[in-house]
């Protein structure tokens, strides 16, 4: 008998969907486009995810629903938490590949914040973010990598320093965005970095 033909997932399709909006940005993007990177054709598109639209709230939801599963990725490839924060910061800038794909990115963002579905999916992503990395700062406390702080507004910091960070870094581009944005938090944090002198007394107490 021939073998039964391979049936591309609704991950493979949103993966592909997540490489050509990066390369022509939400408005130019067609199904074609989509087509094109997965193999699959437009009208199986549109059978799976009804129309353009459908694929990028898909898209969105995705994203969403994997942040804490991204997160916790993360912290299991980090020897600490403190490396793990750091390494968020490496993943951020997989979106700024170059100035122009970090364009794309942000033109999705524009849809983010005016359409009110893709603004609820934004705000949960954005809100377990800011959990997690609230989370790695008190690890990071715990484990006296980091003095002791209020972690709840430095984690809101990081977030404006990465995000920013990826726009500043897009207009001056200078290095690359993993190094604009490890310097920009590495800045951050440094007044939060515990002595040795300090860790060592903490651990004979």
């Amino acid at each position: 008998m021939c073998p039964r033909p391979r049936v591309t997932t609704d991950e493979e399709l949103l993966t592909a969907t997540g490489r050509a909006v990066s390369k022509h940005g939400p408005a130019d993007l067609t199904l074609a486009h989509v087509s094109a990177e997965s193999g699959v054709a437009p009208a199986t598109l549109v059978q799976r995810f009804g129309s353009k639209r459908g694929l990028l709230l898909a898209l969105a939801r995705q994203a969403s629903e994997l942040t804490t599963s991204q997160y916790a990725s993360i912290r299991a490839a980090s020897k600490s938490p403190l490396a793990a924060i750091l390494a968020v910061a490496d993943c951020m800038a997989q979106m700024a590949v170059t100035p122009e794909a970090l364009a794309n990115h942000l033109a999705f963002l524009s849809i983010d914040l005016t359409d009110p579905e893709f603004h609820r999916l934004a705000l949960e992503q954005a809100r377990v973010s800011r959990r997690e990395i609230q989370g790695l700062l008190d690890a990071a406390v715990k484990s006296r990598e980091l003095s002791g702080c209020d972690t709840g507004p430095l984690a809101r910091a990081i977030q404006v320093t990465l995000n920013g960070g990826l726009i500043t870094w897009a207009i001056e581009r200078e290095g690359t965005a993993a190094e604009w944005l490890r310097h920009d938090l590495e800045a951050l944090l440094k007044p939060y970095r515990s002595k040795p002198g300090r860790r060592r007394t903490a651990r004979r107490k």
